[in-house]
This record gives structure tokens, C-alpha cells and sequence, in this order.
């Protein structure tokens, strides 16, 4: 498969024993490309939390707040930079990439209080919620989900969507496909799933719902898109949040892409398939976005 080719190659490059954190950050960004000449990136602080604001010719009055992958440890604005152009791209919105709080320097729940603060930071400025995204890959598909979950529990003002890409969603490691896709699925592993969650959650309960938001009630979630490929160790994770919050009366959008692995879209500039999901999310936006 051409995915996995790509993918271990990608992940191959920085990967490995030896590496050390410091090593594995460094890597994990440089893996991706930078953003096209035509994109305006600008630095920010929202509620006190670093990030970038990506913006392209297209981008209208919508805004995605992305919260990037990495296993809680990982990923940043910089290396997520590309992935934002094209998102901002597709949904005719600007993107702000949240470079909140990582592990094991800051363990949970500082992501999770992070996100919340840039969220209610947003609508302080005067970004109305109807015309605003949540949305974030592995990792930062779980916060972005429990941020959901957090809100609705607090009566705040929802987004008008929810986008959940390979949802990091069970911190417990219950799902069945981690062990079973394991040797299918070049981008992670149950070690390395340990490993994250472990860092992440330093001794705190991996059922609290802040960490683990697939055990939390979904009622009254705006609606959601859920994309996760046939090869991604967390397939279950992705499945079991959406029928879950079809069950809670949520509306839900299931993609699951035939064979392609973890967060496949990151490879949008080699892969076909993983633009194709791109602007499916950028459609699923502009409908969900109040016009």
C-alpha cells in the first residue's frame, strides 16, 4: 500500500531508538512540509496559550480552532502548518493551531484546561460560536471532544461543529484495534500508546472523562465528523465515539477510508486519499457553519 510506504518513511525518519524527546518533537515537525508561499501565518496568544493563525485567500469569517496529534507529547503550530493551509483552504476559514500544554512537562489536565481557555478567549473576541469549528487529530480529536463535553456541562455556547480525525478518544486502551492493527499501522503502536498515555496522565485516572471522553455523555453535542482509515490502530476509538453519540442523538459523519492508517491526511501533499478527506472536511464545515 502506497499510504504505508509513505507513512514509514515519514515516521521512519526521526523514530527510533536513541531518539530522545527532545529529538522526537524536532522530528515529528520537521516530517511535514512547510505551508504554500500564499499562506499568511501569524503568531498568537489566545487565554495565554501560544499558537498560529493560519490564513489563505479563500478564508472567510469561519474559524477552526485545530488542536494537532502527538500523543499528548508531541506535535506543535509549526509542523501542523500545511495540514492548517489546507484545512483553511477547503472550509473558507482561518485556523488557529493551539500549541497547548505537552507532556510530561505539563501533564494532564493542562491541555484540557488549555483548550478551554482559548475557546472562551475566542468568544471574548467576539467570534460568534455558530461560526466556529473544534476540531483536532488523535490527541487532539480526544480534546477536542472532551472540550466539547466540557462546555455543554458548563452551559457555554457550543460550536457549530465538532471534527474529530483518528480520535484519541479512550485513554484506557480498551479498543480492540490497537492490538490488532498493530503491525498494519506504520504511524503508531500499543508501546507507544503506553508510552503517551502514561506521560499524559501521570498517575491521574484514564476514566475521567477530561482524559478519556468516549465513557462521557455525548447528548446535545453539535454535530460531528469522525474520519479514521480501515489500517488506523485507532479504528475503535473513532467507531465507538461515533455510534455513541449517534446513540445520544448527536448527528454524526462517518468516513472511514479504505486501508489508509493513523491520521492519514498529515500525507495530503503526497496522497491523493488524504486531500480527498481534507475537502470532504472542508465541505462538512461550510454546511455546518452558519452563512
Amino acid at each position: 500500500m502506497r499510504v504505508n510506504a509513505i507513512a514509514t518513511a515519514a515516521y521512519g525518519s526521526w523514530h527510533g531508538d536513541g531518539v530522545d524527546l527532545a529529538g522526537m518533537r524536532q522530528g515529528f515537525d520537521r516530517m511535514l512540509p512547510p505551508p504554500g508561499p500564499d499562506v499568511v501565518v501569524n503568531d498568537v496568544v489566545v487565554g495565554g496559550v501560544p499558537g498560529r493563525q493560519i490564513e489563505v485567500a479563500e478564508s472567510g469569517p469561519t474559524t477552526v480552532l485545530y488542536l494537532h496529534g502527538g500523543g499528548f507529547m508531541l506535535g506543535s503550530s509549526v509542523g501542523y502548518a500545511d495540514l492548517g493551509a489546507r484545512i483553511a483552504r477547503a472550509a473558507r476559514a482561518r485556523v488557529l493551531l493551539l500549541d497547548y500544554s505537552l507532556a510530561p512537562e505539563r501533564p494532564f489536565p493542562a491541555a484540557y484546561d488549555d483548550v478551554l481557555g482559548a475557546y472562551h478567549a475566542l468568544l471574548d473576541r467576539g467570534v460568534e460560536p455558530d461560526r466556529l469549528a473544534l476540531a483536532g487529530d488523535s490527541a487532539g480529536g480526544g480534546l477536542a471532544l472532551a472540550a466539547l463535553i466540557g462546555l455543554r456541562d458548563a452551559g457555554d455556547p457550543l460550536p457549530a461543529c465538532g471534527v474529530l480525525l483518528s480520535p484519541f478518544a479512550d485513554l484506557t486502551l480498551s479498543g480492540d484495534t490497537i492490538e490488532l492493527f498493530a503491525g498494519a499501522d506504520p504511524v503508531s503502536s500499543p508501546e507507544a500508546a503506553e508510552q503517551m498515555v502514561t506521560g499524559y496522565l501521570a498517575g491521574a485516572d484514564p476514566h475521567d472523562v477530561r482524559a478519556s471522553p468516549l465513557f462521557g455523555d455525548l447528548t446535545g453535542l453539535p454535530p460531528l465528523l469522525v474520519q479514521v482509515g480501515t489500517s488506523d490502530i485507532l479504528l475503535a476509538d473513532a467507531v465507538r465515539v461515533a455510534e455513541r453519540a449517534r446513540g445520544a442523538g448527536v448527528s454524526v459523519d462517518l468516513e472511514v477510508a479504505y486501508e489508509m492508517v493513523h491520521v492519514y491526511q498529515l500525507f495530503a501533499h503526497q496522497l491523493t486519499e488524504a486531500q480527498e478527506a481534507i475537502d470532504a472536511l472542508g465541505r462538512f464545515v461550510q454546511r455546518r457553519v452558519a452563512k
